[in-house]
């Protein structure tokens, strides 16, 4: 027989976040007489003091401290369940929010999104293209259902999905291409290096070579593309976006000693797999087959 309830429990959270019983009751709608009668019953269940009292504000205890972060991941899973249980009622999902790091193909990407489209033709698709650690950030968050995201996610699942090359490339009339011989890192520290901003608002992350002593920071790879296009920089960019503007000649890969080619592994995460739908799941399916399908950079000439 459980000695607390979880209303007992998301209570005493209440007090902790607000900083006192008067400020819970402001935050929870209830009484503050309610609101300390519930936590007083907690205490006596548990034979512990959670909180010290310091005026019109209550600090934690060292037991009311670890109380504190197991109450909280208590009534997480408790919301979850009960997330679980509407999915299951309400059957297919008519809403599927998805995080995309952009360096993963687009075409893939569009092309897996058209075949759910096709089987559960109600289904609204929200499409976030985030950079680094925003994908993650937004199912931290609570904001999308899916994510694709350079780094594994820490407070759910995730799955290696697919490994991404990028390519060091420049146009072909950049002042590196016009050197004539294969170059080392230290030769591009001269020029102009584009990188792409980390789209997470929770913490920033850099990937990639750093060296040039010249830096550009754009928000979005394709205007990455863009600039280097013409003529004014250079960058490790995806193979799969770029392909294009390597057949065409607009862009030509840099014949580096080492390192001219990089790999970054993108993994598939999500919170909580049992709170998934059918039309999440027929997503996830299809984005496995699409990942077998990228693009090698072996073929290209990079000297």
């Amino acid at each position: 027989m459980l000695k607390a309830t979880l209303e007992q429990w998301r209570m005493f959270k209440a007090v902790v976040e607000a900083g006192g019983f008067n400020q819970a009751a402001d935050q929870v709608h209830k009484s503050q007489s309610s609101i300390h009668h519930a936590v007083q019953k907690l205490e006596h269940a548990l034979d512990l003091t959670l909180f010290i009292n310091e005026g019109r504000r209550v600090t934690l205890t060292e037991a009311g401290e670890l109380m504190y972060r197991r109450a909280c991941y208590l009534l997480e899973e408790a919301h979850k369940i009960e997330s679980v249980a509407s999915s299951l009622t309400s059957g297919i999902e008519t809403n599927l929010r998805i995080a995309a790091d952009i360096i993963f193909p687009a075409r893939m990407l569009y092309h897996a999104l058209n075949k759910v489209s096709q089987e559960y033709p109600l289904l609204r698709i929200e499409l976030m293209e985030t950079v680094l650690n925003g994908a993650n950030t937004l199912l931290k968050e609570g904001e999308v259902d899916i994510g694709i995201s350079p780094f594994p996610y820490p407070n759910g699942f995730s799955e290696d999905l697919c490994d991404i090359e990028f390519i060091a490339v420049a146009h072909p009339d950049h002042p590196l291409h016009e050197l004539n011989r294969t170059l080392t890192l230290d030769d591009l520290k001269s020029y102009r290096q584009i990188v792409v901003r980390d789209s997470s608002t929770d913490r920033k992350a850099e990937s990639g070579w750093l060296g040039a002593d010249q830096r550009w920071t754009v928000s979005h790879a394709r205007t990455s593309v863009d600039i280097i296009s013409q003529g004014l920089g250079f960058a490790w960019l995806p193979l799969a976006i770029i392909s294009d503007e390597l057949e065409d000649g607009t862009l030509k890969p840099l014949p580096m000693e080492q390192g001219g080619v990089r790999k970054a592994m993108l993994h598939l995460c999500f919170a909580d797999g049992d709170r998934l739908g059918p039309a999440a799941r027929a997503f996830i399916g299809e984005l496995r087959y699409q990942s077998m399908l990228l693009p090698s950079a072996d073929a290209l000439d990079t000297q």
